[in-house]
């Protein structure tokens, strides 16, 4: 009996084209908004146990494969996500997401532009677990974390703006809830203000860049995640050197 279900030859090829950077440790892949990293209440088949499958066909393993999550990216957002194929690098990983040494860069399409072209925000955020929503609150809230990013407006497409995000801490719908917090809501994220949903049900969000020290062989790693075809008039933004 097989340990994981098959996978069709265009499942198999989707998912061997979005691998960013693979070695003996570390998975590295460009999700799709629409996918789980991990499992919900859903229970629909997350992009870990669609990569245990993949492995385990390219590579001919009889038995289970390891695919460790030390972060997750939200079902809507897509870009850069981090497996882990050995215990030793899910826990150094975990470490390094707890400790703030993993370094990431969003881009986001939002509605409107910013009135500072450059800035550091800082808010304390309350989630609110029934609606599964954070709000920006006053300083004192004992249940609220302070939430630090760093945006910068790289420029305008024909209809919406484009902000490049540092994340300094990862609070609860950190970007969404700030971004949103200055008039800047992002593109189909109707729940912190866009006025429509994108035709895949998902919001423009991505995880573009990742920098950390590999887990094992201790070399600064760097990767970028080319952004979703739907995201038109972004190119100028962009270089050869970035994708």
């Amino acid at each position: 009996m097989m340990e994981y279900r098959e996978l069709s030859e265009q499942e198999y090829r989707d998912l061997q084209r979005r691998i960013l950077y693979e070695d003996n440790h570390l998975l590295v892949v460009n999700k799709r908004c629409g996918e789980i990293v991990q499992g919900d209440k859903t229970g629909d088949e997350t992009l870990a146990d669609a990569y245990k499958a993949f492995i385990a066909r390219r590579d001919g393993k009889p038995g289970k494969v390891f695919m460790g999550i030390p972060h997750r990216l939200d079902r809507p957002v897509s870009g850069i996500t981090v497996l882990a194929k050995t215990s030793k690098c899910l826990e150094r990983m975990n470490e390094a997401f707890r400790n703030g040494s993993v370094h990431k860069t969003y881009w986001a399409l939002c509605c409107a532009a910013p009135e500072t072209k450059e800035a550091l925000l800082e808010n304390w955020l309350l989630r609110n677990e029934g609606q599964n929503k954070s709000y920006i609150v006053r300083e004192g809230n004992k249940q609220a974390k302070l939430a630090r990013l760093q945006y910068r407006y790289l420029g305008p497409t024909e209809r919406y703006h484009v902000l490049e995000v540092a994340l300094l801490t990862g609070r609860h719908h950190q970007i969404r809830c700030q971004l949103a917090g200055i008039g800047c809501p992002i593109k189909g994220d109707l729940k912190y203000g866009a006025p429509r949903s994108n035709p895949d049900g998902g919001i423009s969000l991505h995880a573009r860049n990742i920098r950390f020290v590999h887990p094992v062989q201790k070399n600064e790693i760097s990767i970028t995640a080319p952004l979703p075809a739907s995201w038109k008039g972004v190119e100028r933004y962009t270089s050869p050197t970035n994708e």
